[in-house]
């Protein structure tokens, strides 16, 4: 007994005619009826009842479908599932980010290569990644931050200068450096607790025993460039998220 065996067992039994189950198989009818009468001699029971030309499921064969289905379903998931493992080009990757915005060329560059490959994004806060991760939901996981769960291992793929962005024209817009406790009593434009890179800002913060005082929290990356741009306040930006358009950094 093989799959093969299964497979045409599996579609005599859908159509319970021989002549028109070997035409779907693209086999002789001939062969097709002594393939299912081996498969009947090797359970040692037949499967269908036969008067005349006229073929028919029994009980026994009925309830050997039902395990013939799953266990080819189960082949078809296994191959599916291998070669998805083998490659790039068909496999699905399910990944969680706090940030869309460093992740769209690298993808783009990605999908350009390998435009079969299935990205499944899911944006959401550092504190929430832990739960999705272990709960099989997604496969991988980019955050600014280490999980400290056991059994879930993690690897620098990025890293980055951190800087002060001011308005134009603050009075520290001419310096080349400038260490987070000088700027203790600026007005800090930053993230929703625990959203994008607030967590690391705030180790940075406590690193320079401030408390800063924040005249605006936002929730989208983009903000914080316009309000600091206006005036508002100042940031914390990483250089990554630097461009023409950007505020004075430092």
């Amino acid at each position: 007994m093989d799959t093969l065996h299964l497979h045409y067992f599996r579609t005599v039994a859908k159509i319970q005619h021989m002549t028109k189950a070997a035409e779907e198989l693209h086999i002789a009818q001939p062969a097709l009826s002594k393939t299912i009468t081996r498969l009947e001699e090797d359970l040692g029971i037949p499967l269908f009842d036969r008067q005349g030309r006229n073929i028919r499921l029994n009980t026994f064969g009925k309830a050997f479908l039902l395990k013939v289905e799953t266990a080819l379903n189960a082949l078809g998931d296994g191959r599916k599932e291998l070669e998805e493992l083998s490659g790039l080009q068909s496999g699905s990757v399910n990944l969680a980010v706090t940030s869309i915005e460093l992740l769209s060329k690298p993808l783009a560059d990605f999908l350009s290569q390998f435009p079969e490959a299935n990205f499944r994004i899911r944006q959401t806060s550092i504190k929430e990644m832990e739960g999705l991760l272990l709960g099989g939901e997604v496969d991988i996981c980019l955050t600014a931050l280490p999980t400290q769960s056991a059994g879930v291992c993690s690897s620098h793929v990025l890293e980055e200068e951190v800087y002060l962005a001011v308005p134009p024209n603050h009075r520290y817009s001419d310096r080349e450096s400038i260490s987070i406790a000088e700027a203790a009593n600026e007005p800090f434009i930053g993230y929703n607790e625990g959203q994008f890179y607030q967590p690391l800002n705030d180790i940075y913060f406590g690193e320079a025993g401030i408390n800063p005082k924040y005249i605006c929290r936002v929730s989208e990356p983009s903000a914080i460039a316009s309000l600091v741009r206006a005036g508002v306040g100042v940031a914390l930006v990483g250089e990554c998220g630097r461009n023409s358009d950007s505020p004075s950094i430092y």
